[in-house]
């Protein structure tokens, strides 16, 4: 098996531009943070000087003078060649990792889980939703690795494979969420399935009963609202602010909610990023109350004006947060892998359903997503892509500007794939997508995200599959089709 440190992977780390700390201070006091608390392992690779400096859009200094502090103290060694480790041994005494525990509050092993649980257009046209920019896919490494694979396939791998997944990738993805999205896992909680729908009618499956109640986001994600009423249970929608989900509707209205969706880093479709206040609020809601809370985490890599943001889950201290992500908008949508970060109380009856609806996901795409990312493809995919989808928010900003006036006013255009933009009051945007849809435009109606009557008309605009050029004729012709109707 491959060493997973060999991917240097950003941290997530908390870094204000603005803060009257120095900048060598925050780093040096977010890396040493990240190696006591387990979030850093021992021997895994850190990103280059350079590299972070880029990513925190600072000079190098203050990262070396950082990096050479946590040398001297012993939390790094430098290899030759090889770039910054964490260090083996760490001499503080704190440095615990925290592990998940069982219902007893022991330390969950693997020996600790039974051995017997071993929509919408397809268009590639602009403003096609959770596109990515797959004119820029690293497809020849991809095709490397997938014939490496294809032409040494072991016996034992074509047999049935574990529902889980395969071992080595699970271990990658529980490294990548530790290490960039501060989720606290252990390898164990990592179950591969093949996307974020199916995640979700397991959470369905597994949570909620005929009688239950369910929220979700008011606009929200019409997935959810599709895959989690299979189990019976009654939706009930919870309106959105500037600060994400209402808590205080959420505790009037959703006393016998089992389970409430929600999209922190990047709420779906409206953009907002739900603030730390509001995510201890609402878990605080869920110990109360008993409920689970299903994270869907599936854009959060790319922001533009500021830092990435932590993950709700890693806030949880009583792990009552199910944590979703897909490789679907990061690689491409037809490699159909995705993971759940699964609470340890609920994770018999989670593999048993994993097992039951397809027994297992394909093992050739695993072998090659958990190479993608050991050998670092992943991380510098990642780094190369916010640069592009930059450049195609900014010429999609400034396209609305220019060719729509007053007719089209976007919200919240700092992260994501897609922005979200408001039509004048009586604009009916279903007749504004079929129209746009007769021209090659696949933009997403705003009003089929509501449960309910549609609060607001609008549109919800993909930038991520079309390069520049493309999304300023595209908002040209749009903005002909808006003037018409109007």
């Amino acid at each position: 098996m491959k060493n997973i440190a060999a991917t240097a992977i950003d941290p997530f780390i908390h870094f204000e531009r603005t803060s009257s700390t120095p900048f060598y201070k925050q780093i040096y006091d977010g890396y040493r943070a990240a190696i006591l608390s387990g979030q850093l392992r021992p021997g895994q690779r850190l990103p280059s000087t350079r590299a972070l400096a880029q990513e925190l859009n600072i000079s190098r200094l203050p990262v070396i003078n950082a990096f050479e502090q946590l040398l001297h103290e012993g939390y790094l060694e430098g290899k030759v060649g090889a770039g910054t480790y964490v260090k083996d041994s760490i001499p503080d005494e704190l440095m615990l990792a925290r592990e998940p525990t069982a219902r007893s509050g022991k330390p969950l092993r693997e020996a600790d889980i039974p051995s017997n649980l071993s929509v919408g257009q397809q268009g590639l046209g602009p403003f096609r939703v959770s596109l990515p920019a797959l004119d820029h896919f690293p497809d020849r490494i991809w095709s490397r690795l997938v014939s490496r694979h294809a032409k040494s396939f072991p016996v034992e791998l074509m047999a049935y494979g574990d529902p889980c997944g395969h071992l080595p990738l699970r271990e990658a993805i529980a490294q990548y969420l530790r290490t960039a999205r501060a989720v606290r896992c252990e390898t164990s909680q990592v179950l591969i399935v093949s996307g974020s729908q199916l995640a979700l009618q397991i959470c369905a499956m597994a949570l909620l009963k005929p009688g239950d109640a369910f929220c979700i986001e008011e606009p929200g994600y019409p997935g959810a609202r599709d895959a989690l009423p299979s189990s019976g249970a009654t939706l009930v929608p919870i309106g959105v602010d500037d600060e994400g989900i209402d808590v205080n509707e959420l505790a009037l209205r959703g006393k016998r909610a089992r389970l409430v969706f929600v999209t922190p880093s990047h709420q779906y479709p409206l953009g907002v990023s739900m603030t730390a206040s509001r995510r201890l609020e609402l878990l605080d809601w869920a110990q109360r109350n008993q409920a689970w809370i299903v994270e869907d985490d599936y854009d959060s890599e790319y922001r533009y004006a500021s830092r990435p943001l932590g993950s709700l889950q890693g806030m949880d201290a009583a792990s009552r947060v199910i944590y979703i992500g897909t490789f679907s908008k990061v690689l491409f949508p037809s490699l159909r892998l995705g993971y759940v970060v699964v609470p340890p109380a609920l994770l018999g009856a989670f593999i048993r359903l994993r097992e039951a609806i397809d027994i297992f996901s394909p093992t050739l795409y695993q072998l090659v997503l958990t190479d993608f990312l050991q050998e670092g493809h992943f991380a510098r995919h990642l780094r190369r892509m916010r640069s592009i989808y930059l450049k195609r928010r900014n010429a999609l900003v400034e396209s609305i500007g220019e060719y729509f006036g007053e007719l089209l006013q976007p919200c919240n255009t700092d992260a994501g794939l897609h922005l979200s933009a408001f039509l004048p009051e009586g604009t009916n945007d279903c007749e504004v997508v079929r129209r746009a849809a007769e021209r090659g435009i696949n933009a997403t109606a705003l009003s089929t995200c509501y449960a309910g009557k549609a609060a607001r008309s609008g549109l919800i605009l993909g930038f991520g599959g079309a390069d520049e050029r493309k999304i300023r004729v595209a908002a040209q012709t749009l903005g002909k089709i808006i003037r018409e109707l109007r």
